[in-house]
């Protein structure tokens, strides 16, 4: 298992799993998002003190994409 993490999150969508991550190490706590698709990744760290700000703004995202 990798070093730091203290829980993490599988979810599958069609031909993608994203693994969401939260990690600790010396400079403090992340939130690590990884697409994989077919062995090729891209990956986004996110603080965690800017955890609320980032899922206030996708629950807007999600909001205006179900009235579309």
């Amino acid at each position: 298992m990798d070093q730091g993490i203290l829980h993490t999150e599988k979810i599958l969508a069609e031909r993608k799993t994203f693994y969401i991550d939260l990690k600790e190490n010396a400079r403090g706590r992340v939130v690590k998002i990884t697409e994989d698709v077919g062995g090729n990744r891209d990956t986004i760290m996110i603080p965690a003190e800017i955890l609320d700000d980032f899922i206030h703004a996708l629950q807007d995202i999600k909001e205006t994409a179900d009235q579309l």
